[in-house]
């Protein structure tokens, strides 16, 4: 009886709803209660595209809820996220009064850190494995490059900064500007790209990819399997200036050169006209002393040769041999024998014609002859002297 009775004064009191009222109502309460947007940190347990709509359930371990992004909206989304992938998700609630349903709407995900970095190790790991990321496959990079390609963002802060810092280095290099997707699920379109860029034969000395700086999740396309790939194949050398300094992405690992940011790429690539100029101005300095110091010693060795040709002129050997040729010619003449026999010399030989210069060369009756200035006469050895004059 006392239950009946507290029954009926309850439902004097208290106020009745039907379901669809009582729905309505908590509608009411939270679209008035709740944020209009707010960011949620969770894990996908489950993902699924139906009807071209992307269904998800969000968890942290302890709860979960659902949450869906329309199809209209899954056109702007820079990542689709996979089962056990960590996000963060901007969205608002949606409570579906019919079913008393809660859901969240989607308007934008993104990958989480730990994600990002998974993935990272992942593609990392492979690639290594392949031995694709090998600093001994590094190539040397152009030293006065003709023709370089940039492929970037278009418009970018990030090309106005290297569009400067090239004029200001280096402005004989020419630059071909690609624009390219820089974050997001762009994986295919930037391959296709590259491999247009491989076909087309632009006679590129080097190739730069350059995306500004940004958060590491934005980064996320340059962690790509698929790009990766592409830029290690690459046919001349690539060179990648991606978010800040400390950010690191596959594509950092497989390029030539891995610069800190894009205008450091520029930097690193380019020659600086100032320091060319610099030691351009040095060289020539050695070279100019050099050449003086090669002149002087050159007419330093002509000079002394001058001087050895003066002292050996045809003239004045041909004076010399003269002079001494008159010499011995008058010491011949002098030592002739017709001078000698002039003087009253005489020349004796014997029968066999050999000069006698002894007496004892000869003996008593031996045949001579004795050779005058104006003539010859016979002689026969009577006796023979041997005191000396």
């Amino acid at each position: 009886m006392n239950s009946l009775t507290n029954f009926k004064n309850a439902k004097q009191s208290l106020t009745t709803y039907s379901v669809q009222e009582l729905n309505e109502s908590i509608g009411l309460l939270i679209s008035r209660g709740f944020a209009p947007r707010f960011i949620l940190k969770a894990t996908v347990s489950k993902s699924t595209i139906k009807k071209g709509h992307l269904w998800l359930t969000l968890t942290d371990g302890k709860a979960s809820v659902d949450a869906v992004a329309w199809s209209s909206t899954i056109k702007s989304l820079k990542f689709l996220p996979k089962q056990d992938d960590g996000v963060v998700v901007i969205g608002k609630l949606n409570f579906w009064e019919s079913q008393a349903r809660l859901s969240i709407q989607v308007f934008d995900i993104r990958p989480s850190i730990s994600t990002v970095l998974k993935k990272f190790e992942i593609v990392k790991s492979k690639l290594l494995k392949e031995g694709l990321i090998d600093d001994s496959l590094r190539r040397k990079l152009p030293k006065y490059p003709h023709s370089v390609g940039i492929l970037t963002s278009v418009p970018s802060s990030a090309l106005a900064d290297m569009l400067r810092t090239s004029k200001e280095r280096w402005p004989l290099t020419k630059l071909q500007i690609i624009p390219i997707p820089v974050q997001g699920n762009n994986e295919n379109e930037l391959k296709s790209i590259l491999n247009r860029l491989k076909k087309n034969k632009l006679k590129l000395d080097a190739l730069i990819i350059a995306r500004g700086g940004g958060s590491r999740e934005d980064l996320m396309l340059f962690d790509s399997e698929i790009i990766a790939r592409e830029i290690a194949t690459f046919p001349i050398p690539v060179i990648t200036g991606i978010g800040h300094e400390d950010d690191l992405t596959v594509s950092d690992l497989v390029s030539d050169h891995r610069s800190a940011t894009p205008t450091a790429a520029i930097v690193d690539l380019l020659p600086s006209r100032e320091i060319e100029k610099s030691n351009f101005l040095i060289n020539k300095k050695i070279l100019k002393d050099y050449l003086k110091l090669f002149f002087q010693n050159q007419k330093k060795f002509l000079s002394t040769k001058k001087t050895f040709f003066q002292s050996h002129s045809p003239q004045l050997l041909i004076k010399n041999k003269r002079i001494k040729i008159n010499y011995i010619y008058k010491l011949l003449n002098a030592l002739s024998p017709e001078k000698l026999l002039k003087r009253g010399f005489a020349l004796i030989t014997n029968e066999s014609g050999d000069s006698i210069y002894s007496v004892k060369n000869i003996k008593e009756k031996d045949k001579l002859l004795v050779q005058f200035y104006d003539g010859k006469i016979s002689a026969e050895v009577d006796s023979l002297n041997y005191d000396r004059i």
